[in-house]
């Protein structure tokens, strides 16, 4: 029996013409026949169709009108057109409102079938790359988890950049906040999807090998080299992605070669004079300061606007608090099935010593906590002692004197005291503001601060 995987809406007021259609296209799909435009909208609404054959000269409302809903109601369903031969008006206008193609009564099958089969394959390629974007999505779900602000503003410029298939992409962050996970979404979501992605950590080439890395060489091109020659990491990209990790650490001679390319979309490997073009999206990121790399002569100010068409700024941890727990308790779901362990959660200390940990490390250091707290945690819930962020001392409960027990000494070099002064209480103001969930008085009153005093220093150290 043969699968049915599409879905038909035939709308024409002429039962001859629906029949005749169904009847042609046996029962390879799933047909539902219509009279009137004003029938199908309201099915439409129940359960949206694959692709819509609708008849201009419907009887109430047009076919014209109906397009015009229908693309309202969902724009990724596909219109068939059926018009009168002498109706190019109507034609023109379905073209504009988005139709899909159009066929011309009276009705050739050939032609119809044709047609639906161009149509329908526009579907199945759009199925598949939802389907790996779906699985994409799952099995790296951890990054888009919480709702944050932050993040959420990532998900959604990802969204939008991934439209593009040649747009260079600049991420920059902290260790730790994703960026791969980042420029790996870019890839799925973009035209791309089917193409390689192909991740190259720049830091960790040798300076001497960058250039053969990135670009292949001849065979017998250097001493040492392999004579059947090598492939590029920028050719194995064609046609996909190529994200350069930790782009900052490239020196001023990669980063020459490298702008060469950006600039001309070809190469040479080493030992050839006949250029290579590729097609290729470059994405690339760093968590060093390209801008103040460029001030002292570090980085390339041409290849960094070159890199940069669009920016994106990964969100540290500590920047999305709302997201701690909901990452926590995803990560623990995962350990324990790859543990088969059992843990039921976090207990009520371990969650706060969650949200006041200051995630230097950011997701990749919360990953790695969990995972060990679900290999060696001995209680039902997890304890701060099972994530190892159990502390000598409270700070919520501790008096002065015991702070100046646990102070570290001067450096011998000094310090800035005021600067360090304005760090702790930047970092405890942040801190009182979390637990009142942004209640300022209460904020306040648990600095023991008055409401006016705390306003003023929150202003001035967090603006």
């Amino acid at each position: 029996m043969t699968t049915i995987r599409y879905h038909l809406f035939i709308v024409d007021d002429e039962p001859t013409i629906r029949d005749g259609i169904a009847l042609a296209l046996g029962e390879d799909y799933r047909i539902t026949g219509f009279a009137t435009a004003e029938d199908a909208l309201a099915d439409l609404e129940k359960a949206a169709p694959d692709l819509v054959l609708l008849d201009i000269g419907l009887p109430g409302m047009n076919g014209i009108e109906a397009l015009a809903n229908i693309k309202r109601c969902d724009p990724h369903i596909l219109v068939i057109m059926i018009t009168a031969y002498e109706d190019l008006d109507g034609v023109i206008k379905s073209m504009k409102l988005g139709a899909h193609d159009y066929v011309v009564k009276p009705l050739q099958m050939d032609q119809l079938e044709l047609t639906i089969a161009n149509a329908l394959e526009t579907i199945r390629l759009r199925k598949e790359v939802q389907t790996l974007q779906a699985q994409y999505l799952h099995e790296n779900m951890p990054l888009f988890i919480g709702e944050s602000n932050a993040i959420q503003g990532v998900m959604d410029l990802i969204q939008r950049v991934s439209r593009s298939a040649d747009t260079p992409i600049l991420i920059e962050g902290e260790t730790g906040t994703g960026k791969e996970l980042m420029a790996s979404a870019i890839h799925y979501h973009s035209p791309l999807f089917k193409g390689p992605f192909v991740a190259v950590n720049c830091a960790a080439i040798p300076k001497e090998l960058v250039e053969s890395e990135l670009f292949g060489y001849r065979g017998g091109a250097f001493s040492g080299a392999r004579e059947s020659g090598k492939t590029g990491l920028v050719e194995t990209a064609h046609n996909g992605t190529l994200f350069l990790d930790e782009i900052g650490d490239l020196s001023p001679e990669s980063q020459a070669k490298l702008l060469r390319f950006l600039e001309s979309g070809t190469f040479y490997r080493v030992g050839e004079t006949k250029a290579t073009r590729v097609a290729v999206r470059i994405v690339s990121a760093t968590n060093r300061d390209l801008a103040r790399m460029m001030a002292d002569g570090l980085f390339r100010q041409d290849l960094y606007f070159r890199l940069g068409v669009i920016k994106i700024q990964a969100p540290s941890l500590k920047d999305r608090p709302d997201d701690i727990l909901p990452l926590a308790k995803h990560y623990l779901a995962h350990f324990n099935t790859k543990f088969g362990t059992a843990f039921r959660g976090f207990s009520p200390e371990a969650e706060q010593a969650l949200r006041q940990h200051p995630w230097t490390g950011n997701v990749r250091e919360l990953k790695n906590m969990t995972e060990k707290a679900a290999l060696t945690g001995g209680h039902e819930y997890l304890t701060p002692q099972d994530l190892g962020l159990e502390h000598p001392h409270d700070a919520n409960t501790c008096d002065p004197a015991t702070w100046l027990q646990i102070l570290p000494s001067l450096p011998p070099e000094g310090m800035n005291l005021p600067k360090t002064l304005e760090q702790i209480e930047r970092h405890f103001i942040l801190q009182a503001l979390q637990h009142s969930k942004n209640n300022e008085s209460q904020a306040a009153r648990l600095l023991t601060l008055n409401h006016h005093t705390f306003r003023y220093r929150h202003k001035k150290l967090v603006p």
